[in-house]
């Protein structure tokens, strides 16, 4: 491995957009997480397709490491250099190329953030809906498979991504997919590279499935006395074919969190949050309906609004949750869980891990997407406190195995990196080897993302 050399190499190539600065260096070593700071060797500015590719060729010459940033926002390590090398930083590639209206689709770099999507988009009648709550890059949200508060109705990154341009680790340029709604040709390598966190290519180019802009919108939130009467209510709804876009649930602890921070009104209890797009009719029967529902399970202070500024501060709430909670224990980090069950086991799981909560050392809030079963439990550590960090893992590792007792999965949305990598043979068995065997033949030195989803030596 000779990454000195690759520098010198791509610095040729690249001018004063790679960079060794420390500044550079130490602000793509950080994560939102409790890693520590794992600054790469350098960090590569790229503009176009074809840099990357000679960036591939000049890293695969030289055995040098390379990994993909979007914004820095992922929560399991994915984009720290822990093998040092080259950080590709994608946020100069951040066109959008094409927008098809009439075919409901479009293609970006993978710098373009959803929020920047979004507002292009307006003036079209549509938008892209996948919304992980940080404005997190269309290139990082794919590499992850990243889903969020929407995923109940609109999918998550698997369902709206069609098709990739992808440069491999020794610098070759492919795409998969086309943008025909459906095809029966060969290995789906879409799926293959969406999730994949950079392990086996750089995504240079995404074309995406957009939709509709809903003529009306319409929010509501409700409290409950207890976890299973919220999710029992969340499972009635689903039952009942009533078309939430967002339901979100709070535990107790959460609620006093966010309603600390954010200054809304809720009672400290469980709580859903839900938000129906439709017409204007449409929305305030769902609504009423959902109110219905709630009511059954013993659901109070229930409140729906259509006006946007309301609609937009419950969200802001909701996607500051994490934020608020750090926030509310000064000088603390988290370690984050973010299983997925069936729906039918949600509520034991939610209640199972608030138990483990109640029983440990360390505080923990719990909050989630419900309606597609995925829990996201926030553990708070003192990171100068070795035995915090020790008693969280563990915490979040047990929680992991009772989410794959209930038949469910150890990430439904954060992915891999590293933090979650000492549980994929629990959860895969020898399907796991089977990964590693698609890693070694696209990139068989080890050199994109190594230590990330699969082990593998070199």
């Amino acid at each position: 491995m000779t990454i000195a050399q690759a520098i010198t190499e791509l610095t040729q190539v690249l001018g004063d957009r790679l960079t060794t600065s420390k500044s550079d260096l130490d602000l793509h070593g950080q994560s939102e997480a409790y890693f520590p700071p794992t600054p790469p060797d350098a960090v590569a500015y790229p503009r176009s397709t074809e840099e990357v590719s000679q960036i591939m060729r000049i890293c695969s010459a030289h055995d040098c490491p390379v990994v993909a940033w979007g914004t820095g926002t992922s929560l399991e390590g994915h984009a720290l250099a822990i093998n040092g090398g080259i950080c590709v930083d994608f946020t100069k590639m951040d066109k959008i190329l094409r927008v098809s209206p009439e075919d409901m689709d479009c293609t970006v770099q993978p710098g373009v953030t959803r929020e920047a999507l979004n507002t292009d988009l307006r003036a079209t009648g549509l938008f892209f809906p996948v919304d992980p709550g940080a404005n997190a890059s269309l290139g990082g949200m794919t590499s992850t498979r990243a889903s969020g508060t929407t995923a109940v109705r609109y999918g998550t990154m698997r369902d709206n991504v069609m098709g990739l341009e992808v440069v491999l680790a020794d610098g070759r340029v492919i795409r998969t997919g086309t943008r025909a709604r459906k095809s029966s040709s060969g290995y789906d390598l879409t799926a293959l590279f969406t999730g994949a966190e950079g392990t086996l290519g750089l995504i240079t180019e995404i074309t995406l499935r957009l939709r509709g802009q809903p003529e009306a919108i319409s929010a509501a939130v409700c409290a409950f006395d207890s976890t299973e009467d919220a999710v029992n209510a969340v499972i009635t709804t689903i039952q009942m074919g009533i078309p939430m876009a967002r339901i979100e649930f709070l535990d107790k602890a959460s609620a006093a969190v966010c309603k600390a921070q954010s200054g809304i009104e809720l009672a400290e209890a469980p709580h859903l949050l839900v938000e129906f797009h439709g017409s204007e009719t449409s929305t305030a029967e769902d609504a009423t309906r959902f109110g219905e529902v709630a009511e059954e399970f013993g659901g109070t202070d229930f409140r729906w609004s259509s006006k946007p500024e309301e609609r937009s501060a419950l969200w802001e709430m909701r996607h500051r949750a994490y934020w608020s909670t750090l926030a509310a224990h000064p000088g603390c980090t988290g370690v984050t869980t973010d299983a997925c069950v069936p729906i039918s086991q949600l509520a034991r799981a939610i209640e199972d891990a608030r138990k483990l909560i109640d029983d440990s050392p360390v505080p923990g809030y719990i909050l989630g997407h419900v309606g597609d079963g995925n829990y996201h439990s926030l553990l708070i550590i003192d990171p100068n406190k070795p035995e915090d960090k020790a008693a969280a893992k563990a915490l979040a590792k047990r929680m992991s195995e009772q989410a794959l007792e209930l038949q469910g999965t150890i990430t439904g949305e954060h992915g891999i990196g590293m933090g979650k990598l000492p549980l994929m043979a629990e959860q895969h068995g020898d399907a796991w080897s089977v990964m590693g065997d698609l890693k070694r033949t696209l990139d068989p030195q080890n050199i994109l993302n190594p230590g990330k989803v699969v082990q593998q030596n070199g």
